[in-house]
Parts: C-alpha cells; sequence; structure tokens
C-alpha cells in the first residue's frame, strides 16, 4: 500500500507538471507564428483562424489531462450555442474557465488585460483571434459591437476576476453597459466543479485532491436593457441563485 500511495502521488505531479508545461508550450508554439500571421492574412481570416486554432488547443490540453484519468469533464451543453450572435457570461471559479469555455466554442473571443495581449506566449495568438484589450469603457464596446456584429462569441466573468467570496463576487457593472450597448443576448453559463485548484489564492503548483470534475450548465438568456444598474443587480440575484445548492432552489 505505501508503495502505490507513492506511486500515485508520483503519477499526479507528473500529470499537474506536465499538463501545465504542455499547455504552455501550446501556447507559445502558436503565439510566434500567428504573431506574423495576422499581419499577412485578411483580417476575416485571420482573425476566424486565431479563433479556430485556440479552440483545438484548448481542445487537445483537455484531452491530455482527460485521458490522464485524473480530470472529468462535462462540457457538452455549450455545442449548442455554435453559430449563435451572443455574450456569454459565466462564474469564474478557476484558472481553467477560459479553457473550458473556448474548448467548445470556435468563434470565442475574451477581453483580457492589455500586459497578456502584450504577452510573447500569449499575445500572438490572442491578438490574431480578435480578443480585446480592456483600457478603456469606449474602446471595449467598439470592440465587443464589431466582433459579435462579425460573429464572434463574447466570453465575460461579469466578477472581474476569479471567485473569492463564495458563491460569487459582487458583478462588475462595465459589462452591462457593453452588453446593453452592443444589443446583443445574454446567455448564462455555470460551471461546476469539486475543487478550489487554480481559483483564487491557489498556488500554481500546488497539487489538488484529484480526480478533479467540471461540468458547465446552461441557463437562462437575457436582454440587457432598461436601466443599467437594475439589470446587472438582476443578473447577479439570478446567479446567487442559481448557484445555491439544489434543494434550496428547489425550496426557498
Amino acid at each position: 500500500m505505501w508503495v502505490w500511495r507513492q506511486f500515485k502521488s508520483l503519477y499526479e505531479y507528473f500529470v499537474l507538471y506536465g499538463s501545465l508545461l504542455f499547455f504552455a508550450l501550446i501556447c507559445l508554439a502558436w503565439s510566434l507564428p500567428a504573431a506574423v500571421l495576422r499581419h499577412l492574412l485578411p483580417k476575416r481570416i485571420a482573425v476566424s483562424l486565431g479563433q479556430y486554432t485556440i479552440m483545438l488547443g484548448f481542445r487537445a490540453y483537455l484531452l491530455v489531462v482527460r485521458a490522464s484519468g485524473l480530470v472529468k469533464c462535462d462540457l457538452n451543453a455549450l455545442d449548442v450555442l455554435r453559430g449563435e450572435t451572443l455574450i456569454i457570461t459565466t462564474n469564474h471559479p478557476s484558472l481553467i474557465d477560459v479553457v473550458l469555455i473556448g474548448s467548445r466554442l470556435p468563434r470565442m473571443v475574451c477581453v483580457l488585460k492589455a500586459t497578456l495581449l502584450d504577452n510573447p506566449m500569449l499575445g500572438g495568438g490572442a491578438s490574431m483571434a480578435g480578443y480585446i484589450r480592456n483600457d478603456s469603457i469606449g474602446n471595449l464596446i467598439r470592440s465587443v459591437t464589431a466582433a459579435t456584429h462579425e460573429g464572434s462569441q463574447l466570453l465575460i466573468f461579469p466578477e472581474g476576476t476569479r471567485t473569492i467570496t463564495e458563491p460569487i463576487n459582487p458583478f462588475k457593472g462595465g459589462f452591462g453597459l457593453v452588453a446593453k450597448k452592443a444589443g446583443v443576448p445574454i446567455q448564462t453559463v455555470f460551471i461546476e466543479t469539486n475543487s478550489p485548484f487554480l481559483g483564487k489564492g491557489w498556488p500554481l503548483l500546488k497539487k489538488p485532491e484529484f480526480p478533479l470534475t467540471y461540468r458547465v450548465r446552461l441557463g437562462q438568456r437575457f436582454e440587457a436593457t432598461g436601466d443599467v444598474k437594475t439589470f446587472v443587480a438582476d443578473l447577479e440575484a439570478y446567479y446567487r441563485r442559481e448557484m445555491q445548492p439544489q434543494q434550496n432552489r428547489e425550496h426557498p
């Protein structure tokens, strides 16, 4: 039994570190040629190719970690959203959330910090895919409107950062204004996991308890109309209700 526990622990560390290294290599391997291709190809082709390649990279990473037997994912609910013009909002329990959502959607864009778009490991691929800088609300509105009207789906985390206080952090108001100005429906999504792995404050190389499970389910669809502050407050209240334990949702 002692030998088995030691082997199991070593295997888990190998999967953890190896998969993180694999992900970093995927990002770097695509970022460098993407930084060149985005200037050589017509913009529409470059953006579509960039988004599709990122989806394949995310999917390859999840394929590896799932093959290890230490990670289980149920992401099929996202497939029905393909081809629709939407803003997708979701809770944000961990760093892997973008990978989970993006692995199923070939036309996804995100809002990123300018420092990430300037990062050599991520910037080339993200810029080619049309990911949006969060440098100003005016630029954000213009970029989101253009991206969604060209067929991309915007992924937004209304909390603005990974969850600190369960079930969710207070929502930021900016995404409501962006959604209203873009005139695009908001599809709510819920990420459920059994672990705080890669959540806020989790050390990157700290080994979690395996197996990790991730499940995505769809919620209601909303239109961002009327007063923005009221809309944001109503959407936050909806998330808080939906993220209660099942028995509490059935018996308020």
